[in-house]
């Protein structure tokens, strides 16, 4: 796998458009994944860890605009469009649905590659919260990370600075599912030299002070083979 080993849901209904940029993400280190309708996309995104969606707007069943809005309660994963549509209104309404970037059919290769790129720097650089909550489960447990705090039950909680970056990481980006390798680049310095496996140590920890029972977390998940994510009110 090429440096890139990020995870790519490719979603069109044109068989060949489908294969030759699954071609062209997987030439450049990707690991894509092709949809040829909506349903399936839905299906992907929820089993897989997605890092990117290249999705067409105009598809038979459930249309780009469903699916980008469907994702977009749960995850801040950049989304660019793909489309025939060339009104500035069609535009406008979706990236007001929250897509990152539109591109226009017919496209170039090089031109889609080029918005990949500019999308990703763009949103990895970007830590802003999809929703600004900072309390669960009827107040069971409270975040304050601009002050460092966190309290269970009203009652403030000890966490070391990697787990307070761990926990912050996972709630910033609820939906999100975080291999170890990415919780270390996210959470941790960037020099951090430690095993990966680490992480699960931290994880540990940190349930045994937000979980009323650590062995069956509702906050902080473990995502059978992908990673970890946050749970939020045991969603």
């Amino acid at each position: 796998m090429g440096k890139n080993c990020k995870n790519v849901l490719v979603v069109d209904d044109e068989p060949k458009i489908l294969e030759v940029v699954c071609l062209l993400l997987e030439s450049k280190g990707f690991r894509t994944f092709p949809a040829e309708n909506g349903q399936r996309a839905l299906e992907i995104f929820e089993s897989e860890n997605i890092s990117l969606i290249i999705l067409d707007l105009m598809m038979p069943d459930i249309s780009g605009e469903e699916v980008c809005r469907a994702i977009r309660k749960k995850s801040r994963v950049p989304i660019i469009m793909l489309t025939a549509k060339v009104d500035e209104s069609d535009v406008v309404e979706g990236l007001g649905l929250g897509a990152d970037d539109y591109v226009v059919k017919p496209f170039g290769l090089k031109e889609l590659y080029a918005r990949i790129e500019a999308v990703l720097r763009r949103t990895e650089s970007d830590l802003v919260p999809l929703v600004k909550r900072n309390s669960w489960r009827n107040g069971d447990l409270v975040t304050d990370f601009e002050k460092n705090e966190v309290r269970k039950k009203g009652v403030s909680l000890t966490l070391t600075p990697s787990e307070l970056k761990i926990l912050s990481v996972l709630i910033k980006y609820p939906g999100k599912v975080f291999t170890r390798e990415e919780l270390i680049e996210a959470a941790l310095d960037k020099g951090f030299a430690g095993y990966d496996r680490a992480i699960d140590s931290h994880i540990k920890n940190i349930r045994k002070k937000v979980e009323d029972d650590p062995k069956n977390p509702v906050y902080v998940r473990t995502i059978p083979g992908l990673g970890y994510k946050f749970g939020g009110d045991g969603e």
